[in-house]
């Protein structure tokens, strides 16, 4: 089971400690859930370099592909438009970001990934309302005003609910 470094490193202090106490390393290993191996590991390089030896190193894994103002480009990139950049639609996908930064960064990044570097930066997918090119947003709004209010005004019977008696199945 993976343990974060400061999990990792108090398990070490308290196997040394209780090894300190008096306990056997098998002990200490069946109550801390590791192998006896590490018990007495820790145990050793304590003695030999002292308690301070049995901090956690920083593994900080793969650097990042972009640097800091590469993803800052990038986000700048974001609140423009995609057309201007020669895509044909106005939607940014994971998939063109990684190609304008391919093309303008010379920086190769998986999609999938970038998709997640984006979420990470509170960006996500967005597409824009489709708007008829006919639609006059004053003939709208006169209609949601004027024509509405007395459409639905006007019940009929049929707009009434009858409830009639049910029989019974069995």
């Amino acid at each position: 089971m993976p343990r974060k470094a400061e999990a990792q490193e108090y398990l070490r202090r308290l196997a040394v400690s209780r090894l300190d106490d008096g306990y056997d390393s098998v002990e200490v290993a069946e109550f801390l859930g590791v192998s006896v191996r590490s018990v007495q590991r820790w145990l050793r390089v304590s003695r030999l370099h002292g308690k301070s030896a049995l901090t956690g190193r920083r593994h900080p894994g793969r650097p990042p592909k972009l640097d800091g103002a590469q993803a800052a480009t990038v986000l700048k990139w974001l609140s423009s438009r995609p057309c201007d950049f020669g895509f044909a639609t106005q939607q940014w996908t994971a998939g063109r970001v990684a190609e304008l930064i391919d093309r303008e960064l010379g920086v190769q990044m998986n999609h999938r990934y970038l998709s997640r570097w984006l979420r990470q930066r509170n960006i996500t997918p967005q597409t824009p309302a489709l708007v008829p090119r006919e639609r006059d947003e004053a003939e709208v709004r006169r209609w949601v005003d004027q024509a509405w209010p007395r459409i639905k005004k006007k019940r009929g019977p049929s707009a009434q609910t009858w409830y009639l008696p049910m029989k019974a199945a069995f």
